[in-house]
């Protein structure tokens, strides 16, 4: 097959030098074919691709449909509840709650309430009514002098760096706007997250951002300055995330701008890779110290930490020793393997972690059997795009949510998948300055409030229909999944039965 492209090439090539000579218009027809003459023979000279040597021009097609596989998906394969990670009737309900539009659904459910796996919750007879003003939790331990009043719904960490100047400013903004959290994510605090004005989650990872020296070593100085800012409420210690846990945090090269050099203390344009573990603690009775310094160091704000769920005996181990030395977090954020990430090594985002509902069962259970739960608060996350997500964590011990790729989706994502190239063609997820100036950041910072508002609206319904007047008063109880066509269970019965 490789020599009849050939010898087509070199028919074409001939035929069209002999209708240069013998028709008017051959010089506009050789002008038009030259190039992919070209092109071929560069293909058939090259050796990094076989399909290209082997199919002159022709093989440029395969690359081009690679490229564009997640669109053809998204627009020509999958139906409305098959897309991954996020189907299509996720991402409508949060455009549509976004832009406030019509977000009903017609002609019922297009899920198989009869299919293993499908999870659902029932009403009351004798419904009640639950005002969405009250849907907050109040975070801080009795070792906390500053606690912080958060609401159910908050906004993830997400770095900048890892999302456009214009993603933060909007993230921040529709935050203020919508009186709820703002995490910072690894990355550090940057003037995006300061100019709108919301309220601050500052998440110090192993990299130190925005507390580090020039080695890469815990500076109390430069937290205390940072950490004291009355635009940061709470303190989060990351140990680990669900997407690539037991592995640092990865910035591309591509995306460590001079500005992110310079908020982060990094060298422009190579790699940002944290390590996996911190460098100011090696053990769970260093990490609670550790915890408490940084409570000192911001004057009594609530610090917490955030982990995804790896030996259980390490988790149980910790909690012993907060037990016995009475030095504990004021809350615990548990982050699902399923969690996403802009950039992961496939092994770590697709087998390492316990999946998000069976690890805040055993944390939530564990913090309650050493009778810690009424100090310790637990946040959790979880693929978040509507009220029953919610719900669904709230049932199983969360006192609180973040919501990651929900917010993105707000902003404008459209689940690109390129959130790792510095490409993303919303302009979310990339520091190129032609991509992201066409994410106008006064306007998506209204759908981010808009989201948030219409969905704890939503939640304070289904509760309501639910006949609880209080989201404290959600347990296991409540929820339930479908074993098999012909039994259910509640998520009690599951999981008594199974940790």
């Amino acid at each position: 097959m490789r020599n009849q492209f050939y010898i087509a090439f070199t028919v074409i090539l001939i035929a069209n030098v002999l209708f240069f000579f013998y028709w008017p218009m051959g010089l506009f027809n050789l002008f038009l074919t030259v190039p992919f003459f070209m092109l071929g023979f560069r293909d058939i000279r090259q050796r990094r691709h076989a399909i290209k040597a082997n199919f002159p021009v022709f093989g440029h097609f395969r690359y081009l449909f690679e490229s564009i596989r997640p669109e053809i998906n998204q627009y020509f394969v999958e139906s409305n509840t098959d897309g991954k990670p996020f189907s299509r009737e996720q991402r409508s309900v949060v455009y549509q709650r976004a832009k406030k539009v019509l977000d009903t659904v017609a002609f019922g459910t297009q899920l198989n309430v009869y299919e293993k796996g499908y999870e659902f919750v029932n009403h009351s007879l004798y419904p009640t009514h639950v005002d969405s003003k009250t849907l907050r939790t109040t975070i801080g331990s009795d070792l906390c002098k500053q606690p912080y009043s958060i609401s159910l719904l908050n906004i993830s960490a997400m770095s900048f760096g890892s999302l456009s100047p214009n993603s933060i400013l909007a993230l921040n903004g529709g935050a203020k706007d919508g009186n709820f959290a703002h995490n910072t994510g690894e990355g550090g605090i940057s003037p995006y997250h300061l100019e709108p004005g919301g309220d601050l989650i500052w998440q110090i990872g192993t990299g130190y951002f925005g507390c580090r020296d020039l080695d890469g070593n815990f500076d109390p100085e430069l937290f205390k300055k940072n950490a004291q800012r009355p635009q940061v409420k709470m303190i989060e210690l990351k140990l680990s995330q669900g997407a690539k846990p037991g592995h640092g945090g990865i910035l591309s090269g591509k995306k460590v701008t001079e500005e992110i050099s310079q908020i982060r203390n990094v060298p422009i344009g190579k790699d940002v890779i944290s390590p996996p573990a911190h460098r100011a603690f090696s053990n769970a009775q260093g990490m609670l110290e550790f915890i408490h310094t940084l409570r000192t160091l911001s004057d009594g704000k609530p610090v917490g930490i955030k982990l995804c769920l790896g030996h259980r005996e390490e988790f149980e181990t910790l909690v012993n020793t907060m037990k016995e030395t009475r030095i504990y977090p004021d809350y615990i954020v548990i982050d699902g393997a399923e969690g996403g990430t802009g950039a992961a090594p496939l092994e770590f985002a697709n087998y390492l972690g316990t999946p998000g509902a069976d690890a805040l069962v055993i944390a939530v259970d564990c913090l309650k059997k050493a009778g810690l739960k009424n100090q310790i608060k637990v946040l959790a996350t979880g693929k978040i795009t509507t009220a029953f997500d919610m719900i669904k964590l709230l049932c199983l011990g969360a006192d609180a949510t973040y919501a990651a790729r929900s917010m993105m989706l707000a902003l404008g994502c459209i689940q690109a998948l390129r959130c790792n190239n510095n490409k993303c063609p919303a302009g979310v997820a990339t520091q190129n300055p032609q991509l992201y100036k066409g994410l106008h950041a006064p306007s998506k910072r209204k759908r981010v409030k808009n989201f948030h508002h219409e969905t704890i609206e939503a939640l304070a319904h289904v509760l309501g229909a639910m006949g609880v007047s209080d989201h404290t008063q959600l347990n296991r109880k409540h929820l339930f999944k479908r074993i098999d066509e012909n039994r259910i269970q509640s998520y009690e019965e599951i999981y008594s039965s199974s940790l």
